[in-house]
């Protein structure tokens, strides 16, 4: 089995469902870690179909969808700051069953290939500490914690790394 990855439309039926099921995750241990429970399911319906994806479109965003014999495994985005310099990764995701196979190392990549050629020259982004794997994973990846660049709610970590 091989990987691939290629851009795709924020709302093709592939990148709807991994949106799905990062959502559902990255909600569900909040909320387990925070109160003990999963995310009531009005609050997730209400929180996938306001967050489109609309913003991982081009020209100021891209969304790639990774692949895994040839089926759909994982997903990276990106956003561009307005003046075009730095680019926000976020939606780094893969289903389970495909995390210890090189993907998100792969998708990171991707992204980072994709907004230096789109012309950024860092990379920036946030997440939050109960994502320890996500942390450990930038790290390695190269990435350095650094002050905060945003004002999100849940994150509690931000990350930089440069790709000149």
């Amino acid at each position: 089995m091989t990987w691939t990855v290629a851009p795709e439309p924020p709302g093709s039926p592939a990148a709807l469902a991994l949106w799905r099921a990062y959502y559902t995750e990255v909600s569900d241990r909040w909320y387990l870690l925070h109160e003990g429970r999963r995310t009531d399911p009005d609050e997730l319906e209400r929180e996938i179909a306001a967050r489109s994806g609309a913003d991982l479109a081009p020209p100021r965003g891209l969304l790639l969808v990774a692949r895994y014999g040839g089926e759909p495994a994982g997903s990276a985005g990106i956003r561009l700051s307005p003046d075009g310099t730095a680019a926000e990764l976020t939606r780094v995701f893969l289903y389970e069953r495909m995390r210890g196979r090189g993907g998100a190392a792969l998708l990171v990549g991707a992204a980072e290939e994709e907004a230096r050629a789109r012309g950024a020259r860092r990379m920036i982004l946030d997440t939050r500490g109960d994502l320890v794997e996500a942390r450990a994973l930038y790290a390695r990846l190269g990435y350095a914690e650094t002050e905060p660049h945003n004002d999100d709610p849940y994150a509690e970590h931000w990350f930089a790394k440069r790709l000149a």
